[in-house]
């Protein structure tokens, strides 16, 4: 059976946490798209139009089998009138800022916290499967370099010297997740996407954080490329694994890595921005940054100081597991970058190419 013919046969209802989020906001339209009726969670009912607008800027008329709920991942208010009569939860919503926290606590208390609470509000109202979106961040950081390529049975070390606050927060957020389940969920089933950096077209003009490497590139605020590298997927296929996960019987207690190849440095992202994109990509760099520039600028600033410890570190990873186990299929790297920067230019986000 289909997503598509059990929405239609059954009526079933999900929960979608983070309604106004990049990824959320994808899942509600697939899940629309296939008949299924959707509930969202938002932190305040004034976000409620900007999901509305992003739903119809994606085709769905969310007029139709969609409702609102508040609830905030903070507090336990809510949280009960949420899942109450769902049949699955995907559980999208975690904080990702664009700059580091002062305290690792303002992201790590959120992830962790606000993820048991779905759970047990989940499991007490009867859903039979929660979907989390966790990240490669809960993957793929580790004290020491490696040349390995990382699957779903990689943890990052919470322990790791200069990992970064939502690594962390994204790491603890999912091993209490999995512990729940194994202490305390009785028949409530778990599945977790470990998502990439995600890209791909934009429904409004807030965006994810990976979404901004593309937009600084075109912009031309990056004048040269630094050494880092990182991996890529599509957020419409990242929205499809999490409707796969949510009813295959074999994503029932697994994890899948979301990926859609192989890992590639700033300068590959460019190079494809120039190839595909012509006169638009005038601003986009082609130099390469030495990585003595890049630690001289850390001595001066946070942000050059986490980037140093990721240069040069190639990390590739394996979506073996989401193909074979569950079927899942995805567009490349490069669909999903041009698919990023066509939509920056056409919502007016980017600088007017210099001449």
């Amino acid at each position: 059976m289909t997503n598509s013919d059990e929405a239609l046969s059954t009526g079933k209802r999900v929960l979608v946490t983070g309604g106004s989020g990049f990824v959320g906001a994808y899942c509600i339209l697939q899940l629309l798209e296939q008949g299924y009726r959707v509930r969202t969670t938002l932190r305040s009912l004034d976000r409620k139009t900007k999901v509305i607008e992003m739903l119809e800027a994606g085709g769905a008329d969310p007029t139709e089998n969609l409702s609102f709920v508040v609830a905030d991942l903070n507090s336990d208010e809510g949280w009960k009138e949420a899942t109450a009569g769902c049949d699955y939860v995907l559980h999208v919503a975690s904080p990702f800022p664009s700059t580091a926290p002062k305290n690792e606590n303002e992201l790590i208390i959120p992830a962790r916290e606000g993820s048991l609470r779905v759970l047990r509000a989940a499991r007490d109202s009867g859903v039979k499967r929660v979907v989390m979106t966790s990240s490669f961040a809960a993957i793929g950081y580790r004290s020491k370099a490696t040349k390995e390529v990382f699957s779903e049975l990689n943890w990052t070390d919470p322990d790791t010297k200069n990992i970064s606050a939502y690594v962390k927060s994204k790491t603890l957020a999912e091993k209490a997740a999995w512990n729940f389940i194994a202490t305390e969920g009785r028949n409530l089933e778990l599945s977790v996407v470990n998502p990439v950096g995600i890209f791909g077209p934009l429904l409004g003009p807030d965006f994810a954080s990976s979404v901004r490497i593309v937009k600084l590139l075109l912009d031309g605020s990056i004048k040269a490329c630094p050494q880092i590298y990182f991996n890529v997927v599509d957020v419409r296929d990242v929205a499809h694994l999490h409707l796969l996960a949510m009813i295959h019987p074999k994503a029932k207690g697994e994890r899948f890595l979301a990926l859609a190849g192989n890992c590639m440095s700033m300068h590959d992202v460019a190079l494809a921005l120039k190839k595909n994109l012509g006169d638009k990509a005038k601003n986009v760099p082609t130099k390469v940054l030495p990585n003595w520039m890049v630690r001289l600028a850390a001595l001066f600033s946070a942000t050059a100081k986490q980037v140093v410890s990721e240069l040069g570190k190639i990390k590739n990873a394996s979506n073996e597991k989401a193909k074979t186990w569950l079927g899942w299929a995805t567009r490349t790297n490069e669909e999903a970058l041009v698919a990023t920067a066509e939509s920056l230019i056409r919502m007016g986000l980017v600088q007017s190419p210099k001449d």
